[in-house]
């Protein structure tokens, strides 16, 4: 296997057109795998993957095409170099052409891939055994699965962009089971290097679940005061940031849009009564992302043009109100709005919250608590309606406590709609979706919204 730096040389090299960025992914992934309280799998991966990105000045402008392969060989360097030039000529000029980034350097470029390994597990796994041993002891199942990857990223041009990022994330996911699998319910906690996973608190947390499960209750359909916890909170901010790109907005294609005023959004509008802050921050500690933009595709979100371009502190949302739609250097400019790359994690705070999931739930008198959700699809892009079921265990609260668990339901909502609702809010916690689990870092709180909309009953657990 050619070393990333020398792809990317070699590729440059060949490319006899204006400008070549080459994109070289390197990763390794330990994992462990558990079913039943026994170890199934575990394991070490171990992947390359190459985008080359060619430039090409064609009449109107500057066309681009990008290629990807996995694992190249030193002899199929012209080839690849050769064929993304074809495809660009192929394409016509591009619509998000900005100038390039030119003789940039951010990051160790010289160095090799730091390749993550089982010892990364050293503390987790005795952790682990002696959980799955209790489990089996106790009459319940642990069903699961860790990774972590390691990716280090190199970005390289022509024009002397030499820019290199190592990113670590890592995932941890529990099933439990009991009583003849009648009960069930789900933790999930993600890490840089599991040297914060906490498998005791996971375990009390699963154990109390299956014990709140011990009472089984039948509720309708309808709006509830609902418990969120930081996951399922996770899942829908992602969701609706995924739908925060400016030039939808612009054209009136989203929920950003002012309804009937083409070319204006509801930037500057308030969504909330809650004061909350959702920002991205390459910087920020324990979700530490890249701090320049790697696009190996141009999209809504990203453009190919503005490889190498500074990833700041990005403000969404700031005390409830708007501040900040999704834009490329070029959308920005066609918009007229603020240039914003998306960046690589999400936080979310409420200024002067405080205590837990367990405060929020002593807080409601007649309400419900959610495990998570799942199987989450969008319904209206132009009110960002989406839908889906709970999964895991919901539970019934009354005067500040857990009586009992519910049915599931499908669930209809909106996550813009859902901030006016917000009735109260926990600390933040570094937390894990359950239904995007590419999305490896953020930071929200547990939320009490009102008149959670619980539309039909559902059968499944």
């Amino acid at each position: 296997m050619m070393a990333p730096q020398e792809i990317i040389e070699r590729i440059t090299e060949a490319a006899d057109y204006n400008d070549c960025i080459v994109i070289v992914e390197q990763s390794t992934q330990s994992n462990l795998r558990w079913a039943s309280n026994t170890l199934t799998t575990n394991g070490v991966i171990e992947e390359q993957s190459v985008t080359v990105i060619a430039f090409v000045e064609v009449d109107g402008g500057i066309a681009t095409a990008a290629i990807t392969r996995s694992d190249i060989s030193a002899d199929e360097v012209a080839a690849i170099a050769r064929e993304a030039g074809e495809l660009a000529r192929a394409a016509g000029p591009a619509d998000d052409a900005s100038p390039l980034l030119r003789d940039l350097v951010i990051g160790d470029w010289r160095s090799s891939h730091s390749p993550t390994g089982p010892q990364v597990f050293t503390s987790f796994a005795p952790e682990l055994g002696q959980k799955l041993k209790a489990a089996q002891s106790d009459g319940i199942e642990l069903f699961g699965y860790a990774e972590h990857n390691h990716t280090s990223t190199w970005v390289g041009s022509k024009g002397g962009l030499r820019l290199r990022h190592d990113q670590p994330a890592g995932r941890v996911e529990m099933t439990a089971k009991s009583h003849a699998r009648s009960r069930s319910t789900w933790e999930g906690r993600s890490t840089r290097d599991f040297s914060d996973i906490n498998l005791d608190g996971i375990d009390a947390s699963i154990r109390t679940r299956l014990e709140w499960q011990s009472r089984q209750l039948e509720v309708p359909a309808g709006r509830y005061r609902t418990i969120a916890p930081s996951g399922a909170v996770a899942d829908l901010m992602a969701m609706m940031l995924w739908g925060s790109e400016g030039r939808s907005a612009f054209e009136g294609r989203s929920a950003f849009a002012q309804p009937g005023k083409a070319g204006q959004t509801k930037i500057g509008q308030s969504f909330s009564r809650s004061p909350f802050n959702l920002y991205s921050d390459p910087r920020f500690a324990g979700l530490e992302s890249s701090p320049f933009t790697v696009a190996t595709s141009s999209s809504p979100y990203s453009s190919v043009f503005d490889n190498g371009v500074s990833t700041e502190r990005a403000h969404w949302f700031e005390g409830g109100v708007l501040k900040n739609l999704i834009t490329t250097r070029s959308s920005a400019k066609q918009t007229n709005l603020p240039y914003q790359a998306f960046g690589d994690n999400i936080i979310m705070e409420v200024p002067g919250a405080s205590g837990d999931l367990n405060s929020l739930i002593s807080q409601v008198d007649d309400g419900l608590l959610l495990t998570t959700l799942w199987y989450i699809r969008e319904v209206d892009p132009i009110t960002m309606l989406h839908t889906g079921l709970t999964r895991d265990g919901v539970y019934q609260v009354k005067n500040g406590e857990v009586v009992g668990a519910v049915n599931n339901f499908r669930w209809n909502e909106s996550p813009v709609d859902l901030l006016s609702r917000i009735h109260a809010a926990s600390q933040s916690e570094i937390t894990a979706p359950r239904e995007l689990e590419d999305v490896a870092r953020i930071k929200t709180p547990a939320l009490i919204f009102d008149e959670f909309n619980m539309s039909t009953v559902s059968k499944g657990s």
